[in-house]
Formats: structure tokens, sequence, C-alpha cells
């Protein structure tokens, strides 16, 4: 039996010593806080869990390989500091019997360690290419201290709180949730309103596949797909923000159907909720093949950002009004979003 210490896997990206890769990960060339691109993190950290999968799965399948099914809440504990490397710690904590939960500590060593964020994905192991891939089945880990027993018992509580989470965004609003959704209505019916609209907070991009980007046999790799959805999600974020958005979570990222090479993406991102300097961004792709038969959902995302001025000091942000059925649940399943993150102390 394998111990989870004995998947660990580790990263470095040497910012202080390579200057073009320091220079790749820049939002500016200029010294500001805040200044590492974070939608390139998120390729990273989709890669580093790729690997982290594939050298369990490959003990017992060679010829195996693993496939990103979702990325659980990434919380942004400290912004990084660009002339410190950033180190990914990842290890398995949890093997079901095709999935894998792999945790990721993404830290800067130092006097003192930064803690930049946490967070974990769940993997799936597939052999086969195409329509005949079939998932595979994995032997489970040896939990030989208390701390792995741990991780393991929160990684199966992660899947039970998702659930949950789910059949609630099929519940009704609470009377609380009613009457902060009746006020939004009412107050747009008020003589001299002014106030921001959802419908009219969105943006959108068309993407094709290339050869290029293949990861596995025929399909794109996940990582580069959450980093365009990410990227497209902050620039709709400032049409919200009166300073300067920057991540302050990722609530939750699902990957519905693999994107393939010639594929046609469509990806779309809407403000869907605003609460003191929180701003949440929901950013869909959509896939279109390239025959034009098959037109699927490929990833859901929701991202929260955090609006600050040049010191990160935290600035309000204008309250966004839902109009419509639509933009009613996008907005409380939002808010529900960042009450639970807020409430288990990860997001304050």
């Amino acid at each position: 039996m394998i111990k989870p210490v004995d998947t660990s896997f580790t990263k470095v990206l040497s910012l202080t010593s390579d200057e073009s890769l320091r220079r790749r990960f820049m939002v500016l060339d200029e010294p500001i806080q805040a200044n590492m691109r974070f939608g390139l993190l998120l390729e990273v950290l989709d890669k580093v869990a790729e690997e982290a999968a594939l050298n369990y799965v490959n003990r017992f399948y060679p010829d195996a390989r693993v496939v990103t099914a979702a990325i659980d809440n990434i919380v942004v504990r400290h912004v990084t500091d660009m002339s410190r490397d950033v180190h990914f710690k990842a290890r398995i904590n949890h093997v079901g019997r095709s999935s894998l939960e792999i945790g990721i500590r993404v830290e800067q060593p130092g006097g003192p360690v930064r803690h930049i964020a946490s967070c974990y994905f769940t993997m799936v192991a597939r052999s086969g290419v195409g329509e005949g891939a079939t998932s595979v089945a994995l032997p489970g880990l040896e939990y030989t201290e208390e701390i792995e027993k741990q991780r393991a018992d929160k990684a199966l509580q992660r899947r039970a709180d998702y659930k949950q989470q789910q059949a609630l965004l099929h519940e009704p609003p609470s009377r609380e949730e009613f009457e902060m959704l009746t006020s939004l209505h009412t107050a747009q019916d008020e003589p001299g309103f002014n106030g921001l609209l959802a419908s009219k907070l969105t943006a959108d991009a068309w993407e094709r596949m290339y050869p290029e980007q293949e990861n596995v046999p025929q399909k794109i790799f996940g990582g580069y797909l959450i980093r365009r959805a990410y990227e497209l999600a902050s620039i709709c974020s400032e049409q919200v923000a009166p300073n300067r958005p920057i991540p302050a979570a990722v609530n939750r990222i699902n990957f519905f159907h693999p994107v393939r090479m010639g594929d046609k993406l469509h990806y779309t991102a809407r403000v869907v909720y605003t609460n003191g300097s929180l701003i949440c961004v929901e950013a869909n792709i959509e896939r279109i093949s390239r025959d034009r038969t098959t037109k699927a959902m490929s990833n859901s995302c929701l991202f929260t950002f955090v609006n600050v001025d040049e010191e990160l000091q935290r600035q309000p942000v204008p309250q966004v009004y839902p109009t419509n059925y639509g933009e009613d649940a996008r907005y409380l399943a939002a808010h529900r979003s960042c009450q639970g993150l807020i409430k288990n102390r990860q997001l304050v």
C-alpha cells in the first residue's frame, strides 16, 4: 500500500533567477503589489495536479491518463511577491474508485514563509482514446498518520458539501433571501434609479482550438481553458470595480465536457453579485464541434474578486441589480457561495 506522503510532488517557479519567466507572470512591467498573473497560476496548478495524479496512476496503469473533473474552493491568503520563488507542494489526500483528490499548497519560502493559497483538484483516471475511453479502478491509500486520516476525511466532506450545495441551488429562497431580492427589485422602480444592472455587465470572446493546444490525445489542456476564462472574468469585473479588482477566491470550477481539437469555444462572463468590496463573476465556456453538430457546456466557473486601492486596502463597489429570474438565481447562488466561505472563515 502507498502512503499519502509517498505521493508528494513539488514544482518551483524560479522567479528570482529566471528573468523571462518572471516577466511572463507579471501583470504589469512596473513595481506594483499583487503583480502575479493569477490566470497563469491557475494553469500551473492544473498541470501540477495532473502530474501528481499521473505519478500515482501510472504505477498501476502505465498507459492511463488523468483528466480534471473539478477544482474546489481556492482562497487567496496573500498576494504573491514577485521577488521570491513560488513553490507548489502537491499530495494526494484521497483515492476513490477512479478519482483522486490532489491537495496543493502554494507558498513562497523565506522569512517568514508566505502562504499564497491552498486548493483541491479532483482528477479522474482514464484509459483509452476518444469514445472508447473508460475509467480505471484505483487501489486506495494507506493512512498511518493522524493528519493523513484528517485530510482524507476532509476530502470526503468537501465532496459531500458540494453535493449539498448543488441540492441547495434548487431550494427556494429563505425569507431573508426573498426579502433581499425583493429590495433589489423594488429599488429599480424608484424614480431616478441609476444602479448597475446585471444584464449590462457582461463580456464574451471566441476562440478556435488547434493541435498545438493538445494535452492528452485529441483533447485540450484544461488549465489553458480556465486561464482564458479567468482572464475574461477579470476584465468583466473591471466594469464594476472603481479601483482595481484582484482575485480573492475561486469558488468552484467544474469540467463537464472535454474540449477537442477543432472545437470553437464561446467564453462568456457576467458580474452576478457584489457585496461590500467583493465582486462575483460567473464565467462559462461553451464548445461547438468543428462540424457544428455538437454544442455543450465545457466549463462553469465562479470567481470572486476584491476591489482594492494602490495599497491593497479594500474599497467598496456599487450594488449590482438582477432584473429577471435567471439573474436572481445567479445572484442567489453567488451570495450563498460567498456566505459559505465567510462562515467557514475562508473569506473575510
